[in-house]
């Protein structure tokens, strides 16, 4: 299982919004074929290992057990059940890491095993397995994405200076971080910022400096003011899709509208909103105000702080790291503290 979870995690940044899956099939005492879920639509793993099988071990399916870090699919999706796959290669023994909490599968994948006389055995590495998809399971269980919050501060807490939108912003990432914060933006499905971060920044949000796809840039505006100038969200061409508590007119092909559909809770509203896209993990990068409603509203799983050891001694304060669950490391002489949701 510990190597069905190696594999599972070369898959990071290209299934979603599957989870990351591998499969390990074990006979005559070794390992005879292994496989993971490498892209969104293609073979799922336990697909990708009974292929990897040699036609002279092949003989061997009927006497081997398949270790796999999830429950093997029930339902016919963008591919066949894998547990229909399984009981055709006569695979007699199914070891799995977790139960997969999508409604489709749900139990019903080892029910199947099951009813035609396999042998399944569940729970093995289990907080593993559920850790390695968080997102995943997060998604499927709460009805709303997985949500990091990152920011980059001061020494002091300060995200800024005060200034203008004239004015260049502070720069706290080095090259290093700024690769790996690009990394991150490749492994989430959406990316999201408030309206001040747009008319103060002019952001890409882009993945420049990490090969990958591109997230859904999201902008949440309580107003859907943006006039005077050539915001690179709305004029880039990449999709971006503006969260607004009125309609704009006259935005350009790439720009996508959706208005808050309860603006007595508009975080929630907006999380069940992008959830309903498909969007199960999401990245908050700003500003202050808008993560302090994510905070306020209790909606986040993980927080990722780049502190720099340059001090600003004023201007626009970052919001306070809450209670969870921290480990720290340092990348390039910045600190990067990493807070986990505990509940």
């Amino acid at each position: 299982m510990r190597r069905a979870l190696q594999l599972a995690r070369l898959g990071r940044g290209s299934v979603s919004p599957n989870p990351m899956v591998g499969a390990v099939i074990v006979a005559d005492g070794r390992i005879i074929g292994e496989g993971f879920h490498r892209r969104f639509g293609e073979g799922h793993a336990e697909v990708n290992a009974v292929a990897s099988v040699s036609e002279a071990d092949s003989r061997l399916l009927p006497e081997s057990t398949i270790y796999v870090t999830l429950e093997p699919c029930s339902h016919y999706g963008k591919t066949p059940p894998c547990s229909k796959l399984i009981i055709d290669r006569k695979i007699p023994r199914v070891v799995i890491g977790s139960l997969d909490p999508f409604k489709e599968v749900s139990g019903r994948g080892i029910r199947m095993l099951r009813d035609t006389g396999c042998e399944v055995v569940t729970g093995v590495l289990e907080e593993e397995c559920k850790a390695l998809n968080a997102v995943f399971m997060t998604a499927h269980t709460r009805q709303r994405p997985y949500i990091i919050m990152k920011w980059a501060e001061s020494s002091d807490h300060f995200v800024d200076r005060v200034r203008s939108a004239d004015e260049t912003a502070e720069a706290f990432s080095t090259p290093k971080t700024l690769m790996l914060s690009h990394k991150l933006r490749t492994e989430v499905d959406a990316i999201m910022v408030g309206a001040h971060t747009v008319r103060m920044d002019n952001p890409s949000l882009t993945a420049r400096h990490w090969s990958g796809r591109q997230p859904l840039r999201v902008v949440v505006s309580s107003r859907g003011e943006f006039s005077g100038r050539n915001y690179r969200v709305l004029s880039d061409g990449q999709p971006t899709l503006l969260m607004l508590a009125e309609p704009l007119q006259n935005v350009e092909k790439n720009v996508e509208i959706e208005i808050i559909a309860d603006l007595a809770h508009p975080i929630q509203s907006i999380c069940s909103q992008l959830y309903m896209r498909g969007v199960t993990s999401l990245l908050v990068e700003g500003g202050p105000r808008l993560q302090q409603q994510f905070l306020d509203a209790g909606l986040w799983d993980e927080i990722r702080v780049e502190q720099s050891s340059r001090r600003l001694g004023e201007g626009v304060k970052a919001v306070d790291i809450p209670q969870g669950r921290v480990w720290d490391e340092v990348v390039d002489g910045n600190r990067i503290v990493h807070i986990y949701r505990q509940d």
